[in-house]
Formats: structure tokens, sequence, C-alpha cells
């Protein structure tokens, strides 16, 4: 939930730059710059996705977004299941399910998001919680997916887990969802750690939360995948 107008000189310092190798780049603006951030990047090196959507393609939901909405003013891909949904809209596996579902209806990629608390990291619990959400959370047959791995406990704390930690848990998903499916990681990636992070295995992007909001800074971890 941050942004407003004055947000696009970051989006355009983002096209203004120049493509790293390999790198692809995708902005998840909030609802209300979706539209503006998908027509001024269409055409460029920078994709637009939503943070979050409706499992009904319409309705009485007021308030709600559906995926086919997203589709409509150009969007690629959708977030679903970020913690912050799960912890502060009591969203389930199976309504994350249902999302993902709706997103692929859509003609668009899910960013589904799975992760465990500080508490079951210290219960020695994170392998089988993120297990037990990728037998819950992922539709099967879904031939466009994404996955993001981003432990709660790291989000926005300053706490990186380590990257023998970040190796383990990206390897249980890999054998998980098999070899065509990207993995990301998300928690604390800022230029600083991007690099180190993105050289671990089985890591095949990152899901950037706070440093996403300058240019500079999203650039400088996408540098670290370069």
């Amino acid at each position: 939930m941050n942004g407003l107008k004055a947000g696009l000189a970051e989006l355009e310092a983002l096209i203004a730059a120049p493509v790293l190798g390999g790198c692809n780049l995708l902005v998840c603006p909030p609802a209300t710059l979706a539209a503006a951030f998908a027509a001024r990047a269409a055409g460029t090196h920078v994709q637009v996705g939503g943070q979050d959507c409706h499992w009904q393609p319409s309705g009485a939901h007021t308030g709600d977004i559906a995926a086919e909405m997203f589709a409509d003013l150009g969007a690629s891909h959708i977030i679903v299941g970020h913690s912050e949904r799960r912890t502060d809209h009591g969203e389930t596996d199976a309504i994350v399910k249902a999302k993902a579902e709706a997103v692929a209806r859509a003609g668009l990629t899910p960013i589904l998001c799975i992760g465990e608390t500080l508490a079951e990291r210290e219960a020695g619990e994170a392998l089988v919680l993120i297990e037990r959400q990728l037998a819950g959370s992922v539709p099967e047959g879904l031939a466009a997916l994404v996955i993001a791995y981003e432990p709660v406990w790291a989000i926005g704390t300053g706490l990186t887990p380590t990257v023998a930690q970040v190796a383990e848990v990206h390897a249980a998903i890999r054998a998980v969802v098999g070899p065509g499916v990207k993995i990301l990681y998300g928690g604390s990636v800022k230029p600083s750690n991007a690099a180190e992070l993105l050289a671990v295995p089985h890591v095949d992007g990152a899901l950037v939360g706070g440093a996403s909001l300058k240019a500079a800074d999203f650039l400088g971890i996408a540098a670290g995948a370069a």
C-alpha cells in the first residue's frame, strides 16, 4: 500500500535504464496505478502486474478486482498468497489456490507466495510448512507459474536468512514443483545482498518489497542477477 501518481517517475527511470542481460523486470503497483503503469510500460522491457485479485471473474464483490480486469489493462502477472494477505485477511491455502486458478483463467501468470513465520522456523517446521502450502495452494497442471519463497520473519525486518537456509528451502520447493517453474526469493532483498542471494541454487529471481519503491535500488538488485 505504497505509491501515488508521482511514482510514475520511478517507472520512467526503470524504462530509461538499459536492459540488463537476461534479467526480466516486473513491477506490481497498487491497483490505483496499474492502468497508468501498464499503459506507459507497454512495448518496453518492463512488465506490469497486480498485487492481488478475486477468484471470480466478475460479480457483486465491491472493492475487489478480477484477474480479467488486470488482463484487460495489459498486466502479465498477479501476486497471490502474499504473507500479508494470508495474515491480514485470513487467506487460506484454498483461497490462494482459487486465486491462482483465476489468474491462469485470465491468461496471466500467478506469482504464488509461500513462507514460514519465525515461530515455525524456530520450531524446525519450516520445510513441513512450505510443503503443506505448496500442496494446498498450487493448482494441479498449471503450466505458467512462479513460486515466491518469502520467509515471513524476514519481510521488512532487516533480517535475512543465511545462504544455507535459502538454499535448503529452494531445493525443497524445486523437488516439489519440478524444473519448469521459476522460484523467486523475497525477504529484505536489497542491492547489498542481492548478488549473494541470487547466486544460490534454484533462486531464479527476487520478489522485492520496500527496495522496489526507488528505481535506483530496484536496478541495483537487478544488477545482481545480470
